[in-house]
């Protein structure tokens, strides 16, 4: 009958809406633990390089050498992975990127950030950390 069909008709729909959602979640997981894996295997070799500058011996300048070439190795990881840093020095405060933590009285017009404490991070244009600034305040503003 008709009824029947109909509800047979609803039955398989429902049962493919079922079964593309799970496939979605799994395509996504999949995509998520590669995208992991991907960084983790970069990351690798920084943590090698950071445990042969702690077995090294020879020097200061030595470790200062290993820590450089160790920087430049996480920030191509970085750039692979598509994290970008945030370094305002000089701009205006964003409170969408930046975090004010301190403000100083200064001649240079108020919110603009005068010290970077620390960088801030995104990743696909999504904000992993805002950076932690210090910015200008006039005279007469009070916090």
């Amino acid at each position: 009958t008709q009824l029947e069909d109909a509800k047979q008709a609803v039955l398989y729909a429902q049962a493919d809406t079922q079964n593309a959602r799970k496939r979605t979640f799994e395509e996504t997981a999949k995509a998520r633990k590669f995208a992991v894996e991907s960084f983790a295997s970069e990351l690798l070799a920084v943590k090698d390089s950071l445990e042969m500058a702690l077995l090294d011996n020879s020097g200061v300048e030595s470790l200062r050498a290993g820590v450089e070439l160790t920087l430049k190795q996480l920030s191509a990881a970085f750039e692979k992975a598509n994290v970008v840093e945030i370094n305002p020095q000089g701009e205006k405060l964003n409170p969408n990127k930046h975090q004010a933590i301190s403000a100083l009285a200064n001649a240079a017009e108020s919110n603009t950030i005068l010290h970077v404490m620390q960088k801030g991070y995104s990743l696909e244009e999504q904000l992993l950390r805002p950076a932690m600034v210090v910015v200008s305040a006039s005279k007469t503003e009070k916090f």
